[in-house]
């Protein structure tokens, strides 16, 4: 996979995982504990792979540079 689909997939799996914890976050709202749990557990997930997209831009951005 070329560097530039693997930022942009990751970036629509993060894209995905925050859609699909909507429905969670508005239960939540409304008093819904294990809504909380799952929106919390989901969250965490997403912290996790925007630290892996991070580091795979942060890579790929001193790979350019150095071919410059």
């Amino acid at each position: 996979m070329t560097d530039s689909l693997e930022v942009l997939e990751r970036f629509n799996e993060i894209k995905s995982l925050v859609e699909s914890l909507e429905l969670d976050a508005h239960k939540n709202a409304t008093g819904v504990a294990a809504a909380g749990l799952r929106l919390r557990k989901g969250m965490r997930l997403i912290k996790i792979r925007a630290g892996d997209l991070i580091k795979i831009t942060v890579e790929r951005d001193k790979t350019l540079k150095r071919k410059k």
